[in-house]
């Protein structure tokens, strides 16, 4: 059983004008990695300076905000401000009124995988049905050891996700739990409500990894994020359609989004002058990929994640808390 996961193609890009995508379009919208608040030191001022970037994301027509869950910032750890992600997330939907708020991505070690579901329902309540949960086995073995968490190898976080993915749907579904697995147990939960969403909260697995990450999405989720460039993002695509045909799963029943940085400026050398050197480090080659150049060359970049299967893109804007950015994006690219 699989939820609709709103914001598709289809319910979106039927909208689209001339010259315009014709595709979802969300925004990265908080965290270390994707709005930068890095430099704003009252915590309440970066607090209302994020609620603004999603807000005004919401007024020009995103379909999604998503937050990072991380405790503090990566890659490198600093006093900088980092909220933490569900709490955010909670706020963020009673902030807004149309737009969608998800995770890229919860760590799924963080929380116990029935706390976490029950945490979904209630924001899916309190958000009136505007909540995707996406999720991920968690890499960053610094912040584990930082909050006292174990690390274990890949392998063994892979088997945890796969066993939190079937208590939250089961937890979403049932009216009573009851679970026995080697790494997780419940004996009788009940969760109630269980969210407004049916048949459950739609969820999203991170991460493109072909022979474990991309069989569970095939397997159990709703909605994946591969890649960050349209070649791989259709390499990894082509896998997962395999592992849908394998467990009997209609491919097209799974919403695909990938993640780009963003930039635009009046000519691609203008917006390449502006990529901050730490911003052009990180994106290393995949500069010719990236949504970084002029509206026109922007706009083809995007034909590209569509052609090669995307049906939502998630944006990290370079200047994230620049509002005229995601104004002018929109109104360039938005249909």
């Amino acid at each position: 059983m699989f939820a609709n996961f709103p914001g598709s193609i289809e319910e979106i890009g039927k909208r689209g004008k001339e010259g315009r995508t014709s595709h979802g379009t969300a925004i990265w919208c908080t965290g270390s990695s994707g709005l930068d608040l890095a430099g704003i030191t009252d915590p309440v001022e970066a607090y209302e300076t994020m609620t603004k970037v999603t807000q005004t994301a919401e007024e020009v027509g995103f379909a999604s905000a998503w937050l990072v869950d991380h405790f503090h910032t990566i890659p490198h750890p600093s006093q900088e401000v980092t909220f933490e992600c569900w709490m955010s997330t909670a706020a963020l939907a009673r902030d807004t009124r149309i737009i969608r708020i998800g995770q890229l991505v919860t760590c799924n070690s963080y929380r116990h995988p029935a706390l976490l579901a029950k945490m979904a329902s209630t924001v899916d309540v309190l958000s009136h049905g505007r909540l995707n949960v996406g999720i991920g086995a968690g890499w960053d073995e610094q912040e584990y050891r930082a909050y006292g968490d174990a690390y274990p190898n890949g392998p063994e976080r892979l088997r945890q996700l796969r066993e939190a993915v079937r208590l939250m749907l089961a937890m979403w579904t049932e009216q009573e739990t009851h679970f026995e697995g080697t790494y997780y147990q419940v004996r009788g939960a009940i969760n109630q409500p269980r969210g407004i969403q049916q048949p459950h909260i739609p969820l999203l697995i991170w991460g493109d990894g072909e022979k474990v990450t991309l069989k569970l999405v095939a397997q159990y989720a709703d909605a994946c994020n591969v890649g960050d460039d349209p070649a791989t993002v259709r390499q990894k695509l082509a896998v997962l359609k395999q592992h849908c045909e394998t467990v009997g799963r209609e491919y097209e029943s799974i919403h695909r989004t990938s993640t780009t940085f963003c930039l635009m400026a009046d000519s691609d050398e203008q917006a390449r002058a502006l990529l901050p050197a730490e911003r052009k480090a990180r994106i290393g080659t995949k500069v010719t990929t990236a949504l970084i150049g002029s509206p026109e060359t922007i706009r083809k970049l995007l034909t590209g994640y569509e052609e090669a299967g995307v049906q939502e893109l998630v944006l990290r804007f370079v200047d994230g808390t620049n509002l005229e950015a995601l104004r002018r994006f929109a109104r360039e690219c938005i249909a």
